[in-house]
């Protein structure tokens, strides 16, 4: 998706260790319009499917979320790192460890938001070594929920993420696919030359 390739050349910035910090636009200042974009890129995609939910991991997989729920009108559930005294029934866990912040999550989803009738979107931000949609199809599958596909605002093809989904069998649609961070530069999959 040429829009999101242009904001992140824009406005992202390559920190050491592969990371890439988009904060200006998706995960702590929030570009609306970028995210209705990037929420009709999903529906375009999906479009064909039968999707009865989307769900995605806290924070920053729920502003393309729910865009793409309000554009589908469909729910978005997200998964709790932590536990809130609001989840008073039973869950469904599953461990996630982020890259980014070297720590474990415990992620949750209420058992009555998710269930086998569930024809599921999974969105989500990023895709690095793919632990946190790991972690939704874990849950998926402890819900018997069907799992449509994966939707990916940015990912990262050059670590194990998209690997890890697609051994799984699942559909995987990223609309900015970065092959590496070479001279501290974004260059994507597809790039002539990579620059």
């Amino acid at each position: 998706m040429k829009l999101l390739e242009e904001r992140i050349r824009e406005d992202g910035v390559v920190l050491s260790g592969d990371v890439l910090k988009v904060n200006q636009f998706l995960n702590h200042q929030i570009d609306p319009d970028l995210m209705y974009a990037l929420g009709q890129e999903f529906v375009r995609l999906y479009k064909e499917e039968s999707i009865t939910k989307i769900l995605t991991v806290e924070s920053s997989g729920i502003a393309p979320a729910i865009m793409t729920g309000l554009i589908m009108h469909v729910p978005v559930v997200f998964a709790k790192k932590q536990k809130s005294a609001t989840l008073d029934g039973g869950l469904y866990t599953a461990k996630v460890y982020s890259y980014t912040k070297k720590v474990e999550n415990t992620i949750s989803v209420d058992e009555k938001f998710l269930n086998a009738n569930d024809n599921v979107l999974i969105i989500d931000d990023f895709l690095a070594n793919g632990q946190a949609v790991k972690g939704l199809l874990d849950i998926c599958e402890l819900a018997q929920a069907q799992v449509i596909g994966v939707g990916i605002a940015i990912e990262k093809s050059f670590q194990t993420g998209a690997e890890l989904i697609k051994k799984r069998g699942v559909r995987l649609e990223s609309l900015a696919r970065i092959s590496s961070f070479e001279g501290e530069k974004v260059h994507f999959a597809g790039d002539a030359e990579n620059d």
